[in-house]
């Protein structure tokens, strides 16, 4: 008989990667990196592709659920910024 699955095998998966990172230290970190102009230039490029971006009514659901993923991301960066500079969201 074939063993298909190892039961005692555990998965290797981390369940909080972000353990050992200073929210604090990272909000900050964003601030000043999105603030030289490379990091403005580089937000505003982003802001562009995702926000200003349309999508057609025929469009799919894989590619509207990749664009909204997308708008997530480019959020947070934001969201991280805000922080930075102690303007809280």
């Amino acid at each position: 008989m074939f063993k298909i699955f190892n039961r005692q095998t555990k998965p290797n998966i981390e369940v909080n990667y972000m353990a050992d990172i200073d929210p604090q230290k990272a909000e900050k970190a964003f601030a000043r990196l999105f603030t030289t102009d490379d990091g403005k230039t580089v937000l505003t490029y982003l802001q562009n592709m995702t926000f200003a971006r349309v999508l057609g009514a025929d469009s799919s659901s894989e590619l509207l659920r990749y664009q909204e993923g997308q708008r997530a991301v480019v959020a947070t960066i934001q969201r991280l910024i805000n922080r930075g500079n102690g303007n809280s969201i």
